[in-house]
């Protein structure tokens, strides 16, 4: 290691010597790929870069994924903040993935919906977006427009379906709310796959939101169970896209800021979840995707207040499957699934 005197060192800035410049803190986060993370990036990521003078490094990984990478790295994680949608934020808390977060730890806890901070008690992070899984179809190709989950089953929309994959929370969340149409529930997933079992032979299977972008684009997609929010990205696209909240009721989806365990930098990664509460970051996010947002002095108006699902009886009517038992028997279900899809 070379030591500098102090006569070496002023004479080295009296001559213009470079000395290495002290590299900036760094943020690991989790992103989910597409216009959620463009997203991210405008509206959280380089606000926070700039405000911070910190690099964050964003790794595309889907709830379920880094779950895994979590399960995986729990001695050395490479995460400092990891979103979640599918409830994987109550697994990881009892498993001790994630760090707790404390109220008086975030500076916009007292703006939220109570909802949004129920977790912080069993660990959790909170709760930052909200999305529903209902029905999208294509207004201009479609025969009608749906109204119900049972819609997914009229000859009318034959051949022209499109299922997600298990591997991914809204394919999976969409699946469960057809299960339970059909009178299944999360002990018996039987009758779901009976009926998908029905509609394969008239529907395609993907497993990413750009492949039913793709879908629509190409105009094979009439129907498709997916996320509310999506459905406005494929408008933005220019397709004629519209999300339709079914008769049932639609699955909610919480996504979720957590504190990944075992990090040295957990101050900046809390600061970091609590730039995600801001009422402008979350009004961004309403505008830009349509997520609900969990910060109540956020100002919704116009279409866009019409199209977002937004406060507390709003979220509250939404279907929440438990997510310890849905975690629990995911494993099992994907394999029945990818045992049905095979043949």
């Amino acid at each position: 290691m070379v030591k500098w005197s102090g006569y070496a060192l002023a004479a080295g800035l009296a001559l213009g010597l470079a000395l290495p410049a002290a590299a900036k803190d760094k943020l690991v986060i989790n992103s989910f790929g597409g216009a959620y993370e463009q997203a991210l990036r405008r509206l959280v990521i380089e606000p926070f870069e700039k405000q911070y003078d910190v690099e964050v490094e964003v790794v595309t990984a889907y709830s379920a994924d880094a779950l895994a990478q979590l399960r995986a790295q729990k001695a050395s994680p490479q995460y400092d903040v990891v979103h979640f949608s599918g409830g994987q934020e109550i697994v990881a808390a009892q498993e001790g993935l994630i760090a707790p977060i404390k109220p008086e730890e975030l500076s916009h806890a007292n703006e939220l919906h109570p909802f949004a901070l129920e977790g912080l008690a069993r660990g959790e992070g909170p709760v930052y977006q909200v999305a529903a899984i209902g029905l999208l179809y294509n207004t201009e190709t479609a025969p009608k427009a749906p109204t119900k989950w049972a819609d997914l089953w009229d000859p009318a929309f034959r051949d022209h379906i499109v299922l997600t994959d298990l591997s991914n929370s809204y394919g999976l969340l969409g699946f469960l709310m057809m299960n339970q149409v059909k009178g299944g529930d999360l002990s018996d997933i039987q009758p779901g796959l009976d009926a998908v079992k029905a509609l394969l032979p008239y529907a395609t299977i993907v497993k990413t939101s750009p492949e039913i972008q793709q879908s629509f684009a190409q105009a094979d997609a009439w129907i498709a169970p997916y996320a509310q929010d999506y459905a406005y990205t494929l408008r933005k696209a220019g397709l004629p896209v519209v999300f339709v909240q079914p008769e049932e009721g639609s699955p909610a989806v919480y996504i979720t800021a957590n504190l990944v365990a075992g990090r040295p930098n957990q101050e900046l990664a809390r600061k970091f979840i609590d730039f995600e509460l801001d009422r402008a970051v979350q009004e961004g996010w309403a505008e830009a995707l349509r997520y609900a947002p969990t910060n109540r002095t956020a100002e919704l108006k116009g279409d866009l207040a019409k199209e977002v699902i937004n406060g507390p009886e709003a979220i509250g009517r939404l279907v929440r499957f438990d997510p310890p038992t849905v975690d629990a028997r995911r494993a099992a279900w994907v394999e029945a699934w990818n045992k049905l899809i095979a043949k």
